[in-house]
């Protein structure tokens, strides 16, 4: 039995995903390759090929692959699927782009988000906003899975020296094609890698007051950035930075959540957090039934009063 991993990577770097997905291959039992894609990669195959438990790196260099358009990039997964009982990739964007067409193409139905493994055929994954957890068993002969990077501790980046292997790249399908992309550039950690997040909601009550209030904060923890999405659609910040169902998935080491009342949305994209802080001044916030530590109070008093001590 093999698996394929499929690499989350900018053609520059393999990210951090793509450790937990070896990570859950692991788990399930047998040889693990890992398919990296893209344009001038090599520097990401060779990282791949560093990390613990891999036996294998395939390549596919080209310059269709350089903007991995899902279209072009599941073709090739496609291709290379023979032989291998499971496919694997991050329950990434890409990656939630990606494989349902790779599960289409070979007629079989995808599992998405398992947070778990139980044996080779059946796996564990998170439903209804993660409250409940269904146990799925699979009998197709390749199967096809997202992973989500919170259910899995990372594999370790070093420690492995598997051989890389050129694959021929598919054809250019041209179904798509990227016109633009616009990067929010920070020097603050990528939220879904921080170790240390400080989330603000609807209580912050304008985009001002929350950089104004957690900015500092976030400072003095070097900590990412997040939001509620009661926060985003009020335009208090970007899109890129929501934490819960419909945003980004987190699991830090700490999360500091501020002025956020704990809707069911955002409670399944942060509460597997080592730790939950919650500041808010209403007693009754759901946010306070999963929180480690909580603090009833004024956010505009509680949080300068909290910066100033650290």
């Amino acid at each position: 039995m093999a698996i394929l991993v499929i690499a989350e990577h900018d053609n520059a770097s393999l990210k951090a995903a793509t450790l937990n997905t070896v990570a859950a291959a692991a788990k399930i039992g047998g040889e693990v390759h890992i398919l990296v894609a893209g344009s001038g990669c090599q520097v990401v195959a060779d990282q791949a090929a560093k990390i613990a438990g891999v036996a294998k790196v395939k390549l596919a260099d080209a310059a269709h692959y350089g903007e991995l358009t899902a279209e072009n990039h599941a073709a090739l997964i496609v291709a290379n699927a023979a032989g291998y009982s499971h496919i694997l990739a991050p329950a990434t964007s890409h990656g939630k782009n990606t494989l349902p067409r790779v599960a289409a193409l070979l007629d079989v139905a995808q599992i998405s988000e398992i947070i778990a493994v139980v044996d080779a055929d059946t796996f564990v994954r998170p439903i209804y906003a993660g409250n409940a957890l269904a146990t799925v068993k699979s009998s197709d002969a390749t199967k096809v899975i997202t992973v989500r990077s919170t259910g899995f501790d990372a594999a370790p980046a070093d420690g492995g020296n598997a051989a890389i292997e050129a694959v021929a790249a598919a054809a250019d399908l041209g179904q798509s094609k990227l016109v633009g992309r616009e990067i929010a550039k920070s020097e603050r950690p990528e939220l879904t890698a921080a170790k240390i997040i400080v989330s603000g909601g609807r209580g912050m009550g304008s985009g001002e007051n929350y950089h104004a209030t957690l900015e500092p904060l976030a400072d003095k923890l070097g900590a990412a950035l997040g939001a509620s999405r009661a926060a985003v659609d009020a335009g208090f910040v970007p899109n890129d930075y929501q934490v819960g169902q419909t945003g980004k998935i987190v699991a830090p080491q700490l999360y500091i959540a501020i002025g956020i009342s704990g809707a069911i949305q955002h409670l399944a994209g942060m509460k597997d957090s080592k730790v939950i802080v919650a500041i808010n001044k209403d007693p009754d916030a759901p946010i306070f039934q999963v929180a480690d530590y909580g603090l009833v109070a004024d956010l505009f008093t509680a949080v300068p009063e909290l910066v100033a001590a650290l």
